[in-house]
C-alpha cells in the first residue's frame, strides 16, 4: 500500500487478499432516460450505506447526454456531486469511475481533485479514463486518436503539481512557469485508478497507476488479467471491477439464464458464492449497480448489509 497507508478511502477500501463492496450512483433503477437523481433520496440512502458499513460509493462522469449511446450516466458533475455527498457522510470513501481526463484541463483536474481530497479527509479515489462516448470529442475539439497521449499527459501533470510546490510544468497543454495549484493534497498524491487500458500497457500502467478499474467478464479471462497485472507490480496495487446485480428475493434463486450486461440476477446466497470466487482470483473491490430490477433500492442495500457485506467487509484501521 506503501504511500496511500494513510488515506483514509484507500485503507478502507483496498487491502491485498481481500475483497470489499461498493455503490456505483444512481442510487436508483434505470428508468430508460434520464437518471432523476434526486438529492435528498440519494442522501437517504449514502447514509444508509455508510451506516451498514460498506466502504465506497462512485460515480461516473458523464460530460455530455447522449440519448443515443444508450447509458445516460448520470446527471451532475462529478466533482460538484462528490463535493455534496462529502457534506453528508464521514467516512466512506468516494471515487469517480471515470472522470474523462482527456475532455478536461489538467491544471483544473489537479485543483478540483486536490480540493475534493481535502474535503473529505482523504475519501477521494480518483479513477480516470480516455472516455467512450464518440460525440464528446469532437464537441470538445478533442481529437480522438489523441486520447492516449493526453490521459499520460494529464497524469504527468497532476502528479507533478500535486508534490511539487511553484512547480515549472511545459507539456502540450500546459506551460506552467508561475504560479502553483493550490491546495497541496495531504500525502502529496492521491490515488489514481486506471480504467481498462486507457490506450495504456499493463506495464506503464503498473508502473504509474495506483490500481486499476477492469470490466466485468468472464472468470478465466478476469484471472489471467489479474495475474498480469500482479506480475507487472512490484507492490500491491488493486484490481477493482464492476457488477450489476438484480437481486431477487428469493435468497436461494439460481443466476437468470437471460444475462444481464455486467452482471447477473440472483439471490443473496449466490451472490456471496460468486463475490467469494471474485476475491479468491485476486478482485479487491467490486462497485455494485443497482440500475436493473424492480425492487426499492432501499430494500436492496438492507438485504446486501444484512447478508452479503459481513462476508466482505470494508477495513477497519
Amino acid at each position: 500500500m506503501g504511500k496511500f497507508q494513510s488515506h483514509n478511502g484507500f485503507t478502507r477500501t483496498f487491502k491485498e487478499n481481500k475483497l470489499t463492496l461498493g455503490f456505483m450512483f444512481p442510487l436508483e433503477p434505470d428508468a430508460g432516460s434520464l437518471p432523476k437523481m434526486d438529492l435528498k433520496e440519494q442522501m437517504t440512502l449514502v447514509n444508509k450505506v455508510e451506516d451498514l458499513g460498506f466502504a465506497s460509493l462512485f460515480v461516473r462522469d458523464s460530460p455530455l447526454f447522449d440519448p443515443k449511446f444508450g447509458d445516460t450516466g448520470v446527471i451532475y458533475d462529478p466533482f460538484i456531486f462528490l463535493a455534496y455527498v462529502t457534506a453528508h457522510t464521514n467516512k466512506l470513501a468516494l471515487g469517480t469511475a471515470s472522470v474523462v481526463t482527456p475532455l478536461r484541463h489538467p491544471l483544473h483536474l489537479a485543483k478540483s481533485a486536490a480540493s475534493l481530497d481535502e474535503m473529505s479527509n482523504q475519501r477521494f479515489l480518483f479513477g480516470a479514463a480516455t472516455g467512450d462516448r464518440p460525440i464528446e470529442f469532437p464537441a470538445f475539439k478533442v481529437e480522438h486518436n489523441d486520447r492516449a497521449e493526453l490521459f499520460r499527459e494529464s497524469l504527468t501533470v497532476m502528479k507533478k503539481v500535486w508534490e511539487e510546490s511553484y512547480p515549472q510544468v511545459h507539456t502540450e497543454r500546459v506551460a506552467m512557469t508561475e504560479g502553483d495549484i493550490i491546495p497541496k493534497p495531504v500525502l502529496a498524491d492521491i490515488p489514481v485508478l486506471a480504467t481498462g487500458y486507457s490506450g495504456q500497457t499493463t506495464e506503464w500502467l503498473a508502473e504509474h497507476m495506483d490500481g486499476w478499474m477492469f470490466y466485468a467478464q468472464e472468470a478465466n479471462r478476469q484471472r489471467e488479467m489479474i495475474k498480469l497485472w500482479r506480475q507487472a507490480t512490484d507492490e500491491f496495487k488493486p484490481f477493482i471491477q464492476p457488477l450489476v446485480i438484480d437481486l431477487s428475493e428469493n435468497p436461494l434463486a439460481a443466476p437468470n439464464p437471460v444475462p444481464i450486461k455486467v452482471g447477473f440476477r440472483s439471490g443473496h446466497k449466490f451472490l456471496i458464492d460468486y463475490l467469494y470466487a471474485l476475491q479468491n482470483i485476486g478482485v479487491n473491490h467490486v462497485i455494485l449497480g443497482l440500475k436493473t430490477g424492480n425492487r426499492p433500492v432501499e430494500d436492496v442495500i438492507q438485504e446486501i448489509g444484512e447478508y452479503v457485506l459481513p462476508h466482505f467487509p470494508s477495513i477497519e484501521k
